[in-house]
């Protein structure tokens, strides 16, 4: 919601000065500026990205609106769920859990935790490394290094989006400036023109410039900022699981190994000692 919020401010800011100071709003309507800089501008984006990427970048509006995808609650249910899981293996040995990893769909355990059971790459992530952990993977710095190219890559996925708004957002004054020259370029066509219609030509070229600025750096760089913050706290949750996961390798009870999880959240969403000590004690017997 704070994207719709400082957008609101923007506009209201930006055309409450414009006309306090006595401008008129009818004059910034200027239709085939706006056409040869947001054309552009999407197609520099549309040469410059690849189809995933573009695919992506459709959904990343709505995804900045929302904002992070998980709550304080979802943090505390997926350290739950890992404790769960954790204490099932320490108790019945990992063979306990091949049942649940090769069938998470229908698994009993997952299906306690409806947000993660929802999640299929979270699930995906879980199931994959406790079946290396069933098939005989017990170094741990091995698999972290393994965790960490996976999670890269999914970085990688992230930050393409990001870059092509941001590419956007540094390309669109400089096409604010191609508008405008295009637009002094009609007015010299005009020269012969009475000054009225020549201000209105002039100002028409000037509203190129007024409107690649303000599209950067009120709304597309600010969007761009937004959505990489918005992914790197989602990347919490993931990071959060490997941090429980190579704990559990290295040994650790169930509890220390929640506890290693739990510190790589961020403080805001992050659970207290107590709180996750209170939810983990009502939970059901693993099974």
């Amino acid at each position: 919601m704070t994207v719709i919020l400082g957008t609101i401010i923007v506009i209201a800011a930006v055309l409450g000065g414009y006309m306090g100071g006595g401008g008129h709003v009818g004059v910034l309507w200027q239709p085939f500026e706006f056409v040869i800089i947001l054309g552009a501008g999407i197609g520099a984006t549309i040469t410059a990205n690849s189809k995933v990427s573009l695919k992506s970048l459709g959904g990343s509006v709505g995804r900045m609106i929302k904002g992070p995808s998980y709550k304080k609650e979802d943090f505390l249910e997926v350290l739950c769920l890992q404790y769960q899981i954790f204490k099932l293996a320490k108790t019945k040995g990992m063979l306990a859990l091949e049942a649940h990893v090769e069938n998470p769909e229908e698994s009993t355990l997952f299906s306690q935790f409806p947000k993660f059971h929802g999640d299929h790459h979270a699930v995906a992530f879980v199931c994959d490394y406790l079946r290396m952990m069933s098939l005989g993977a017990d170094v741990p710095h091995e698999v972290e290094a393994l965790m960490d190219q996976e999670l890269e890559v999914h970085h990688m996925e992230e930050h393409n989006v990001e870059a092509a708004l941001a590419g956007l957002g540094e390309g669109l004054p400089a096409l604010g400036i191609v508008a405008a020259v295009l637009g002094v370029i009609h007015t010299m066509g005009s020269i012969s023109e009475p000054p009225e219609i020549l201000g209105k030509l002039i100002g028409a070229a000037l509203v190129g410039t007024f409107f690649g600025i303000l599209m950067s750096y009120g709304f597309v760089a600010p969007m761009a900022s937004a959505y990489s913050k918005v992914t790197e706290e989602d990347s919490r949750y993931y990071e959060c699981l490997k941090a429980g996961i190579l704990a559990h390798m290295a040994g650790n009870a169930p509890t220390v190994s929640v506890e290693y999880a739990r510190k790589t959240l961020m403080s805001h969403v992050r659970p207290s000692f107590y709180e996750l000590e209170e939810a983990a004690n009502e939970l059901p017997a693993p099974g």
